[in-house]
């Protein structure tokens, strides 16, 4: 999808008449630290969920002269931001939305939302919205963030501990990004304090849960359904064909296989019109720079 809907919309910004003129070469590869010198006379590189982008790989990028990476999409759990800054070259995201719906699009049979309790960890953008679809089904909606929306207050919304929400909470959507803070907020020790039989949906980052943790869940019946759109150990197998090839990784296979766990590969962002806005944010994120614009007067940096 990344050449075919950028072709169009570089040439287009290319006929419109800015002094910027964007020329973007495509390549099926991830960044790596293994293939990071191949940027060396790009002015920016143009990255998704699974590149990498290490000390180590930027440091090989900021010598190649790589002064921008531009994200298309809203994750940057892979970019060492701290290193990026030290090197001076500034990673602005896309803005999505649209993954909000799929949420709800892909949870799983069993329960009316209505008059339950769900609880929302993580309530930036994306979780603001779906915190409003929530509320339109008439449930009990609780919410964690480190920093509170008072947009999420005025719809209803009450903000309290983590372990309220595992303890009370009858489905439980993960919306934070990953960070050191939050990486396995589901794991071992949180299973005995969940609700018997909650239903965990995530479609942000897979590293939020600990997967040996959730199949444990799973089989202990303390979860009882999960909706995943990511997977902490995807980099090898989501955004490639293996249909001619078996998994060997034991846990993504149970989960395949448990009727329990709706799974898809990472696709909750794959929409016309998220795809259209991704391809239009990265294009004015190049002419942002090429302009001048650098720190906070950068839109979309992060």
């Amino acid at each position: 999808w990344v050449k075919e809907n950028f072709e169009p919309a570089v040439q287009s910004f290319n006929n419109g008449g800015t002094e910027l003129e964007v020329q973007m070469d495509y390549t099926a590869d991830r960044l790596s630290v293994k293939n990071a010198k191949f940027a060396a006379g790009y002015d920016a590189v143009c990255l998704f969920v699974n590149d990498t982008a290490d000390a180590e790989t930027l440091w090989i990028l900021s010598m190649a002269g790589v002064k921008l990476i531009a994200m298309r999409c809203a994750g940057f759990d892979r970019v060492d931001i701290k290193t990026a800054k030290t090197f001076g070259i500034p990673s602005p995201a896309s803005a999505r939305v649209k993954m909000a719906d799929f949420t709800l699009d892909s949870s799983l049979m069993g329960i009316d939302i209505h008059g339950k309790k769900v609880g929302v960890l993580g309530t930036g953008k994306i979780g603001q919205i779906l915190c409003r679809i929530i509320t339109g089904f008439g449930a009990d909606l609780l919410a964690y963030d480190v920093y509170p929306s008072d947009a999420v207050k005025e719809m209803g919304g009450e903000y309290v501990t983590k372990e309220e929400i595992f303890k009370t909470c009858d489905v439980i959507f993960l919306m934070m990004p990953l960070l050191p803070a939050t990486k396995h907020t589901i794991n071992l020790e949180v299973l005995p304090l969940l609700k018997k039989g909650v239903i965990l949906i995530n479609t942000s980052r897979g590293g939020l849960i600990d997967t040996p943790a959730l199949v444990s869940g799973l089989q202990s019946g303390i979860i009882g359904g999960c909706g995943l759109d990511v997977y902490e150990n995807e980099a090898d197998y989501f955004f490639q064909d293996w249909s001619g090839k078996a998994v060997s990784d034991n846990l993504l296979t149970t989960l395949l296989g448990s009727n329990r766990v709706v799974m898809t590969p990472h696709q909750a962002f794959f929409t016309r019109d998220a795809i259209d806005k991704i391809v239009s944010t990265t294009i004015e994120n190049f002419n942002n720079y090429s302009s001048g614009l650098r720190g906070k007067d950068l839109p979309n940096s992060i």
